[in-house]
């Protein structure tokens, strides 16, 4: 299960401005804003930021200030396979640590769409264990080995959220590598890259 909400791509023209000072061609900027504030590539501008983009890192850096900030829920199995890409990320998360114990465990805190019944049931007979945990702990603040083992019993299948933020050299590195995993998670990260603005033409550089 991943679910992925709050998308905000910043940062296209002054990223585009950046591109053309090697050569000075600030002049041929011919972009524009709509009335919703999205921001629209000139022709000019599309055409250079295509050519750079396709050319490789060392020419595509303006890639890396367009900025993408989204919020990202999705099970600790998979933000262990994310965490590869920590280089131009950032990421604060909801605690484990603080909040653990703020709200009863439910089978939806958990990843479990491709569980067959044995795996159900062994999941539903962790749930009640940990709820019975959280409760004494919530009962006695100060009963340390309920909360231990609430955090050293926690499944990697437990639903995490965080504020992540990246920039579109990430994104096709991310692309590239996980898009034919066997995690169904990536699949659905690698669509949502796509549906980003001008993803056709400055992230998926190698189709």
């Amino acid at each position: 299960m991943i679910l992925i909400e709050r998308t905000s791509v910043m940062n296209f023209e002054n990223a585009i401005r950046g591109a053309r000072n090697p050569m000075n061609s600030w002049a041929r900027m011919d972009s524009s804003y709509d009335a919703e504030g999205n921001f629209l590539m000139g022709q000019n501008d599309l055409d250079l930021a295509k050519r750079l983009a396709h050319a490789g890192t060392d020419h595509r850096k303006f890639l890396r200030q367009i900025f993408v900030s989204v919020d990202i829920t999705a099970p600790l199995y998979w933000w262990k396979e994310f965490d590869t890409y920590k280089v131009g990320t950032v990421a604060n998360s909801t605690s484990t640590m603080h909040k653990i114990h703020a709200k009863s465990f439910t089978r939806e805190d958990f990843s479990h769409d491709c569980l067959d019944a044995g795996g159900l049931a062994a999941l539903d007979a962790l749930i009640v264990y940990l709820e019975g945990e959280r409760e004494r702990f919530v009962a006695d603040k100060t009963n340390k080995q309920a909360w231990i083992n609430m955090i050293q019993l926690l499944p990697s299948s437990y639903n995490q959220m965080r504020t992540v933020t990246m920039n579109y050299e990430n994104l096709i590195n991310i692309y590239y590598a996980r898009r034919t995993h066997k995690l169904a998670e990536w699949h659905v990260l690698c669509d949502w890259i796509l549906s980003l603005p001008y993803a056709a033409d400055l992230i998926a550089v190698k189709e």
